[in-house]
């Protein structure tokens, strides 16, 4: 075995303490003999997400070898919030410990540069591997047989059980709910994303008439009480009467007939699309990432594809499927829609003439045209949020994820991270506030004069009249909290470092395997090196004129087995191909231009910076 790169772990330090350890206080001498699997993320990350659903099976494989330790590292202020972490591990299913930092002091120790990044650290307590992005969970999974084979034949493995310690549940009718629907009946429905399950609510948004899906995490169609769902969301209404739900961590829309309460399904194959995957096609057969939200939109299904950054559609009489706007690009950028990047789409609402969107990582308001432009109504980038009224060009929102359109043509935006409900008027461009002192809203249904909320940190419906005037709220504004990278102006090597795991080696049967996309905010910032290219390595050329700005990195890599009789899969024409690979991740770096700072910018997608 070749000899691994090792370097000691620091220590796992957070001011807001530790969750699912029952008030335990965790450190890595405690957790010696065992694999540890640091995973940074925070909970406003799609990607992050994904990684918590790539690390279930691993998880519970090597459940008494390895150790996963969550570290909470917050973009948002509100992230920074305890109570909103101890919420989103229960939100998200997450069963491991969980270190609560909200000023980034593992973060920083440990050098990280994006979410989400995983470190494992050995039974001896030392860094072996670091992975940023999707996509790395059969990676690590080998490296954990290596080093279960390697430490028990030095005895330094040690097996048991681990310290993860799970939460009591909570006796509420709804769990964290995503999304609601008013229905033709006048009772609603509601997706109860933590139970995996939809739930009809009477009139009074309280009480349950029924309830539709196991309640267990699965895939599976049916009759209401065998079907299953996996954290679903959006919801919309077809003219047949049918609801087409977003079922997100399936990757796929689901239909339910409300008459019999029958549940199918009409796009996904449950398993999260990659870059290289088809785009369009009979829905059925087409992989969909993390859809969030539906809209019904020019006589298509709009699909909030929050999980690549992108807007899809499902066209009902067709039954296909295919990419209505964006790049996969994380961004804020207007325009036709193929050139449109967005970031995180989180929330949908039609009228006759625009789709209105929530862009929920650029805290931004946003809306297609019936000619496919995008443009944006309220939002500046990935980078600036806060609680602001006012011209629409000043004004912030905090990652929201709900848009609602009223009668007026106005919007209702369910501001989540800033507790809130705002409006935005396009005659006025304006920004007002309609309520606060909610918990997380999520979304929003009209209903007469009164508009319901769902709130989701408050387990509950909540009716709301509209208010004839705006509620008066100081304003607030932020930046996140990382920090900026000190880089000299002039010439910069950027070096994204990728190593194949092992047994793999760089897929070119079909040209090159890597790729590598750079671009800057402000564009100024970038004298050279911006665009497309295949190596992973690029000199820069940074402006001395810009004081500080952003380097936007996507990075691709492809990996496939070296021995293809050591894991294969079958084609569909009965032939064996190697077990492949995608691995991929977006940083957005924050840099400041200072004499004597870096001239290089090491980006680990996985493995380890020799020259760290």
């Amino acid at each position: 075995m070749a000899k691994r790169v090792r370097v000691r772990a620091p220590e796992l330090i957070g001011k807001g303490g530790w969750i699912n350890t029952g008030d335990k206080k965790l450190g890595l001498v405690g957790l010696r003999g065992r694999i540890v699997i640091v995973d940074f993320w925070t909970f406003c990350c799609v990607n992050c997400l994904h990684v918590l659903d790539e690390l279930r099976e691993l998880e519970e494989r090597h459940r008494d070898t390895v150790v996963i330790i969550g570290v909470h590292s917050p973009k948002f202020v509100h992230e920074a919030e305890h109570q909103a972490v101890v919420d989103a591990v229960e939100r998200y299913g997450v069963e491991h410990p969980v270190l609560d930092d909200p000023e980034l002091a593992t973060w920083k120790q440990y050098a990280v540069r994006a979410w989400p990044t995983l470190v494992v650290i050995d039974p001896e307590g030392y860094v072996v591997a670091q992975h940023a992005g999707e996509g790395h969970a059969h990676a690590i999974a080998r490296l954990v047989e290596e080093l279960e084979a390697e430490h028990a034949a030095k005895g330094t493995l040690r097996r048991g059980d681990g310290p993860y310690v799970p939460p009591e549940p909570e006796p509420t009718a709804l769990r964290f709910p995503g999304k609601a629907l008013l229905l033709p009946s006048g009772n609603f429905l509601v997706s109860d994303t933590t139970r995996h399950q939809l739930v009809e609510l009477a009139q009074d948004a309280e009480t349950v008439v029924r309830r539709i899906g196991s309640g267990t995490r699965g895939f599976a169609d049916g009759p209401a009480a065998e079907a299953s769902f996996s954290e679903p969301q959006g919801l919309a209404l077809l003219d047949d009467g049918s609801v087409v739900v977003a079922d997100t961590v399936n990757h796929a829309l689901r239909r339910l007939d409300p008459a019999t309460g029958e549940v199918s399904t009409l796009a996904g194959t449950g398993r999260q699309w990659w870059q290289g995957s088809p785009a369009s096609g009979p829905a059925r057969e087409i992989d969909l990432s993390s859809p969030w939200d539906v809209a019904v939109f020019g006589g298509r299904v709009w699909i909030a594809m929050a999980g690549v950054h992108q807007l899809w559609a499902y066209d009902p009489e067709r039954r296909t499927v295919a990419v209505a706007a964006g790049t996969t690009n994380e961004g804020l950028v207007d325009g036709p829609a193929a050139e449109a990047w967005f970031a995180q789409p989180s929330g949908l609402a039609a009228t006759a003439d625009r789709l209105w969107l929530a862009d929920s990582e650029t805290s931004a308001l946003r809306w297609v045209d019936p000619e496919g432009h995008v443009h944006t109504a309220v939002g500046t980038g990935l980078f600036d949020f806060g609680h602001r009224d006012g011209a629409a060009e000043q004004a912030l929102f905090q990652h929201p994820l709900g848009v609602t359109a009223l009668p007026d043509g106005s919007v209702a935006v369910s501001d989540t991270y800033n507790h809130a409900l705002r409006r935005y008027d396009p005659a006025t461009g304006e920004v007002t506030t309609l309520a606060t002192d909610l918990r997380e809203p999520s979304d929003a249904v009209l209903v007469g004069d009164d508009i319901v909320v769902v709130e989701s940190a408050r387990h509950r419906l909540t009716r709301l009249r509209l208010p004839e005037e705006a509620v008066r709220v100081e304003s607030v504004a932020h930046r996140t909290q990382r920090a900026a990278t000190e880089v000299a102006p002039g010439r910069l090597h950027l070096d994204v470092i990728f190593q194949a795991p092992a047994g793999q080696k760089l897929d070119t049967r079909y040209g090159p395997s890597t790729r590598l996309l750079v671009s800057s905010t402000p564009p100024e910032l970038l004298l050279k090196g911006e665009g497309a290219d295949t190596d992973l390595s690029r000199e820069l050329d940074l402006n001395p004129a810009v004081a500080e700005g952003v380097l936007h990195v996507s990075a691709m890599a492809a990996s496939c087995d070296d021995d293809p009789a050591g894991g294969t899969s079958r084609s569909k024409t009965g032939g064996e191909y190697p077990a492949c690979h995608v691995h991929q991740q977006d940083w957005g770096v924050p840099v400041r231009l200072v004499e004597g700072g870096a001239d290089r910018l090491p980006l680990v997608l996985a493995g380890m910076d020799q020259d760290a």
